[in-house]
Parts: structure tokens; sequence; C-alpha cells
């Protein structure tokens, strides 16, 4: 099978599962906003704080993808075994870093100043959420191996059919019934609980039972922590996770920043940070994919063909990238209208999705990038671009161009200017992590022709 073939099945498999996760929070979402009002706004709270603790950590441990596909690829097979058996000390401490957080709102709550009436049930909804982190965790670990094993098949079967369960139990959790007492927004955090822990007990009960896991002998007794091996996960995990971080706060803060233009800006933005969240899952997967397959041939000892394979997925990126935004400008009237019938929420909607295409397409590259330097073990440069450029340049730029002005452009209360700025900051992110992306398969390719590479 060919590298274009092998990466392609990998990244539609992966795809997959993505937006079946997704659809967890879409579910969640119209299960609160029909119980009502409150709900839906403890939902937004809540949920917008999980996801900053969650996005972070599962970065950190998406970050050993890298490590155990190159392992995979030098066939050392108990070696992967022993370094995933290390991983859940890493998996421990995060677990009850984010617990830590979840069960301890009320400073945050009070700074951001949500009203009070709101906060008791934003943490009893962060609460049980807490509880569901590790599984959810866990459950990473064992996606983050499949994709370095290129099986990723198993974990898109779990999440798809866990879309089925977490639809009706959020529904009857919420609203009661059958002997159950209603628990609004609190009842959706209950059903993440349950699908989260019934996702772990398949994925236990496969490794146990599947032969691909086998010559792994993942089953053996517990080692004690291997300081040297956890502190090279931290290493490459840390970074990775805080650039995770600073990416998804970068779109919230921007929401909050637009929030005091009023509703029909809100709107608008909203939609917008939809559809590029949406796009965002095709890149994303066809960035794992290909950091797999990169991994498995450094890990082989092949560096010439990791770079044959960096360019494969470099050239599918941009091409789909390109494809989508195309898409995005052509339908740029018509999108507003799947979300809603407000005219100036459509209005307004198709001029911001002008910058959502530019934004796309930069996307697109700089997570195809991003993935692959954490194969050359490349993660702090990345973070301080990322804050740099994505909370200074985008969030700081687009805030004054919306109000205080910037240069020749006066201030103009919009999302616009948000988006633009931020579309110009992924443009130089994506262009800076293609010099360090140029740089890093270089010498791999340079060591290759002398013969000098030794893994």
């Amino acid at each position: 099978m060919s590298e274009l073939s092998t990466i392609s099945r990998h990244a539609i498999t992966v795809l997959a599962g993505q937006l079946a996760v997704m659809a967890f929070g879409v579910t969640d979402t119209i299960v609160a906003g029909r119980h009502g009002e409150a709900s839906l706004a403890a939902l937004s709270v809540g949920s917008a704080i999980f996801i900053s603790v969650y996005v972070a950590l599962i970065g950190v441990l998406q970050a050993l993808l890298p490590v155990w596909a190159e392992l995979r690829g030098a066939r050392q097979t108990d070696g992967l075994g022993r370094s995933l058996r290390q991983s859940l000390y890493l998996c421990g401490a995060a677990s009850l870093v984010g617990m830590a957080i979840l069960l301890s709102p009320a400073p945050l709550l009070r700074w951001t100043e949500v009203p009070p009436a709101l906060r008791t049930e934003v943490e009893s909804y962060l609460a049980v959420l807490a509880l569901a982190l590790p599984p959810a965790l866990l459950f990473r670990i064992y996606s983050t191996l499949n994709q370095a094993l290129g099986r990723p098949k198993l974990v898109t079967w779990l999440q798809v059919g866990s879309l089925f369960i977490k639809l009706p139990l959020s529904i009857w959790f919420t609203f009661g019934g059958a002997g159950l007492p209603a628990q609004g927004v609190v009842g959706c955090a209950w059903a993440t609980l349950v699908v989260n822990g019934s996702m772990l007990a398949l994925a236990i009960w496969l490794l146990r039972t599947q032969d691909i896991y086998e010559p792994l002998r993942i089953w053996r007794r517990m080692e004690p922590p291997h300081w040297p091996t956890i502190a090279g996960f931290a290493r490459l995990g840390i970074p990775a996770g805080l650039a995770v971080m600073v990416e998804v706060t970068s779109f919230t803060l921007m929401a909050l920043f637009i929030a005091r233009q009023g509703t029909t800006a809100s709107a608008a933005h909203q939609i917008a940070a939809n559809v590029a969240a949406v796009l965002y899952m095709v890149p994303l997967s066809l960035a794992i994919a290909t950091s797999a397959r990169v991994s498995y041939w450094l890990g082989a000892g092949d560096p010439a063909r990791a770079r044959k394979v960096v360019f494969i997925g470099f050239r599918l990126s941009a091409l789909i990238g390109i494809a989508l935004a195309a898409i995005l400008l052509i339908a740029k009237n018509h999108i507003g209208g799947l979300y809603s019938t407000n005219t100036g929420v459509l209005a307004l909607t198709g001029g911001v999705i002008v910058w959502v295409a530019a934004y796309h397409a930069a996307d697109a590259l700089q997570t195809l990038c991003v993935f692959v330097l954490r194969c050359y073990r490349i993660t702090v440069a990345p973070l301080v671009v990322y804050c740099v450029l994505l909370w200074g340049a985008g969030l700081g730029g687009g805030y004054l161009l919306a109000y205080r002005g910037l240069g020749p452009w006066a201030a103009e209360p919009s999302p616009t200017p948000f988006w633009a700025a931020s579309a110009v900051a992924l443009w130089l992110t994506a262009a800076l992590f293609l010099a360090m992306l140029w740089r890093a398969v270089r010498p791999a390719a340079k060591t290759r022709a002398t013969g000098s590479q030794g893994r």
C-alpha cells in the first residue's frame, strides 16, 4: 500500500471519530437549550472551563504519538509496552491537576464575573465532569496508542457508537423520567461520565482480547516510575499541551471580547467559530495520520522515507485546505442561513466567513507542521510562536482594530477585525512553522545520504 493511501485511510478513519466526539458537545447544547435558558447559560460557562482544561491535558498525552510510532518502526514492541505503562503515571498526574481545577472553579467564576445565580449550577456541572476526566484521559492514551500502531478503526467505532448512547442519556438525565428526577444541565455531565466510563471499559476489554496488542505485552506487572522516561514525556507533552491551550483560549477570549458588541455580533462570531472548528477536524486528522507515519519511518532508521511522507502530508493538507476555503468563499452568503434566520446576523456572517476561509487555509498548513515538528522533538519554539502571534498579533491586533484603531485603520466594532487579525497571524505562524520544518527534515535527509544515521 502506498504512503498516500495509508495516510488517507488513516486520516478518514480518525476524522469520523473526531466528528463523533464533536457531536457530543452539540448534543449537550441542544438538550440544555431545550431545558431552559439558564441551563444553556450554565453549560456555556461550564463547558468553556472544562474544554480549556481537557484539551490542554489531552494535548500532553497526544504528544506521545511520535514516541510510540518510532518504537513501532524500530520493532521494539517490548519497549512500546513499557512506555505505555510509564505513560499511566503521566496520565495520573494530569488527572489530579485537571480534577483539582474542575473541583475549585469559584475563583475563576468570580474573576470572570459569572452571575451568582449561575455559579452553583456551573460548580455542580464541573464537579461531575471532574469524575469523568480520568477515564477520558485514559481513553486518550488508548486512542494515541492505536494511532501510533496505524490502527485507528477500533477507536473510531467506539466513538461513533458512544454517540448513540450519549444522546438518550443526556435527555433522560436532564429531563428525568422512569423514576429518575430531572438533573438539569448537570444531567449532561452525568451522561458524559457514563459514556467515558463505558468507552474506557470497552477499550480495556479490547486491549485484553485483540491479537494486535499481544506483541506489546501490555499486561505485564507495572514497573515503578522511570523518571528519565517520564521526564522525556513531559518535555514533549507539556509544551504541546500548552500550545493547544493557547489555540483554544484564543478562540475563547475572542468570544468574550466580541460579546460586548451585542447579540448579533456574538451570533455571527459563534457561527464562524463553529464552521472553523468543524473544518479544523480535516487537517487535524491528516496531521495525526502523517505524524504517525513520519515517526514510524524515523524509528525504522529511514529519515529519507520520513521526509517523503512529510511532503505527501503537506501536499494533501494544502490542497484540501485550499479546496475547503474556496467552498467557503463560494457559499459565504448561504452558510449563515443554516444557523439563523435573523437578517442582521446573516449579513454580518457573510463578511466574517471570507476571513474564516483565509483562516482555514493557513490553519490547514500550520496544523500539519506543528504535529510533524513534534516527530522531530521540536515543541518549545512552536509554543512561543503561538503565544506571540495567536495571543499577541491575532487576539491583541483584533482588539486594537475593533476598539482602538490601528494606524490608518479606524476602529470597527465588529467580529470581522478579530477574524482578519487572526487570519493574518495564522499565516505568519504557518510560514514560521514551514521554515522550522524545512530545517528539521533537511539534516535528516543529509544524515541518511552519508549513512551515519543510527537508531
